[in-house]
């Protein structure tokens, strides 16, 4: 029994229960032996939630062929680019749709999830099908082929026999995740996986699934398509004699929301979900991402200072496909409630939006603090649609003039939107203590987070509008007049010019980055849910959608899992 192994793709499971694995006849003299992974009878699927714009949708294949849309009932209408070829065709065709056809494609209630997205997950070890029916495809392979790849090949291999006692011991890859020095988790200490830990996970069998949804639908709407998904992954495995009663959700992003979402509509009295076993959150927006509101107002930013080149361009080849003006975003962003309870919510640190002016004096430069906003309620300062700063424009919000007979116009119905944001955050997202206040966020018990906090990669955890001041200015400049000052215009790049009083005209435009984190959502909500969960990692070295590819927080994410199996009965 010692000769060479081959890999065969792990085999199906059928609707017997029965386990099928197919190999090819060989030669006798080919002693290469084929190799086949059984699992447990007991089984916790592990389901990995994407971020925004990471899952692929489709229009609904029931519609109506949509007046001026180019996209056809069924055809994909967002999917990510997966590699240089595709990013080109990407950025091509999305720099030749206009504002108008952007807000007929990505209109949030004429999407669903798209199924039939790339599968280029080399070295799954699965086939097609299984992967197809394991959701791989509603997701953007390249952002998170690595972890559901590096999921699916190690969590069911803890041991190995060894090549020269023939004695059982752990794998490779298993000890490098009990040997990790807390520095590369960010952390001073961690509670390391002990033998009587990993023997208890070792006892179970852990298939990866991933779970797409319309990012541009509310996220309590996406939690309970997630709560569906959950029912027919259980019933999948218990129809075929499997032991399956709880999952693990590991999320990025925008998904921690999700599945917030989804575990808050179906906690029992002690606020565990019955189904879900633990959950693990990469990069949450716990407290949203002012980007969110630099995104509306201005366009996606096309890069940072701070970056090399080659990240430039790509940032910049993003922004020409997620929209690179204010004319291009708010048609799509204004009206989606999954991305405008992205934006900084009642919890998030204020004030966060600063409006400055630079004075030349002595031949350097002074800057002046003229306001700190929102100085109260963070949505009704997104309601203010009139204010020269406002984060939406009325005006760019309906170019394809679908709303023109919507009671109340497109302010009530942008205020609308607001509204759900703001309930989803203070009341559904939240565990009531007092019913005049927005109660405590609500975490599943067993969650585990990580977040970003490099240095170097500068995000937005501040918007400073500022401008400079002409050497003749000699109107004074106060806090109220600012506040009351009339837009003028404003620029495809974002600037605003705006009228002070009657003599006096400033341009306001958004400086970069101010602060550390991943490039998208800062530290001070990343950190958000460190009050409230068992522990929190605060880690360096990726960008935000590079998150679950590095090679850290792959190990953390394995740790996490031994962690939540634990606490199984």
């Amino acid at each position: 029994m010692s000769e060479p192994t081959r890999p065969l793709h792990q085999p199906r499971v059928e609707s017997d229960g029965s386990l099928v694995a197919h190999s090819v006849a060989t030669p006798t003299s080919f002693k290469v032996r084929a190799r086949v992974t059984v699992g447990s009878r007991k089984v916790i699927p592990v389901i990995f939630v994407p971020g925004i714009m990471g899952s692929n949708l489709r229009f609904r294949r029931n519609l109506e062929p949509q007046t001026g849309s180019t996209v056809k009932p069924g055809e994909a209408a967002w999917r990510p680019p997966n590699g240089l070829i595709d990013g080109y065709r990407a950025m091509t065709l999305w720099s030749e749709r206009d504002p108008a056809q952007r807000q007929r494609i990505l209109n949030a209630g004429l999407l669903e999830v798209d199924p039939e997205g790339d599968l280029d997950y080399h070295g799954s070890l699965l086939d097609e099908h299984v992967m197809r029916e394991r959701g791989w495809g509603e997701v953007h392979a390249a952002s998170y082929g690595t972890v559901l790849v590096e999921l699916q090949r190690r969590l069911d291999k803890t041991y190995e026999r060894s090549t020269t006692t023939g004695k059982r011991e752990v794998r490779s890859y298993w000890k490098r995740v009990m040997q990790v020095s807390p520095d590369r988790w960010g952390v001073r200490s961690i509670d390391k996986i002990t033998e009587a830990e990993l023997e208890k996970y070792a006892a179970y069998q852990y298939p990866v699934y991933a779970f797409g949804y319309n990012w541009l639908e509310s996220c309590e709407v996406s939690g309970q398509r997630l709560r569906k998904r959950i029912e027919q992954i259980k019933k999948f495995w218990s129809e075929r004699k499997h032991d399956c009663r709880k999952v693990i959700l590991v999320t990025h992003s925008m998904g921690g929301l999700v599945a917030r979402a989804c575990a808050r509509m179906h906690e029992s009295t002690d606020g565990e979900d019955p189904d879900i076993a633990g959950v693990i959150h990469g990069v949450m927006p716990a407290l949203g991402a002012p980007v969110a509101y630099r995104r509306i107002a201005c366009g996606t930013e096309g890069g940072s200072f701070t970056n090399q080149l080659m990240d430039n361009i790509n940032a910049a080849a993003f922004a020409e496909i997620a929209g690179e003006t204010a004319a291009e975003t708010t048609p799509v962003m204004a009206l989606a409630p999954g991305i405008l309870q992205l934006l900084p919510n009642h919890l998030y640190p204020r004030p966060w939006l600063h409006i400055k002016t630079i004075r030349a004096v002595n031949q350097k430069d002074e800057v002046h603090d003229l306001l700190a906003l929102p100085d109260e309620n963070p949505y009704d300062f997104y309601r203010d649609m009139t204010s020269w700063f406002r984060m939406i424009d009325p005006g760019l919000v309906d170019p394809a003039k679908l709303y023109t007979k919507s009671p109340g116009g497109i302010v009530r119905l942008v205020r609308e939107r607001i509204d759900q944001a703001e309930r989803f955050h203070t009341r559904f997202l939240a565990v009531e203590r007092d019913a005049a206040k927005p109660g405590t966020p609500y975490y599943h018990p067993n969650t585990y987070a990580f977040y970003g906090a490099d240095a170097g990669l500068k995000t937005y955890a501040r918007i400073r509008w500022v401008a400079r001041l002409p050497a003749s200015t000699r109107g004074v400049i106060t806090p109220a007049n600012v506040r009351k000052a009339k837009l003028l215009a404003a620029s495809r790049e974002g600037m605003r010019e705006v009228a002070i009083e009657t003599d006096l005209r400033l341009r306001f435009a958004v400086w970069p980055q101010d602060s550390h984190g991943d490039e998208t959502v800062p530290v001070e909500s990343g950190a958000g849910p460190k009050p409230h969960v068992r522990q929190v990692f605060s880690a360096a070295g990726f960008r935000h959608q590079e998150s679950y590819s590095h090679s850290d927080m792959l190990l953390l994410t394995r740790h996490l899992i031994v962690k939540i199996v634990q606490g199984m009965q």
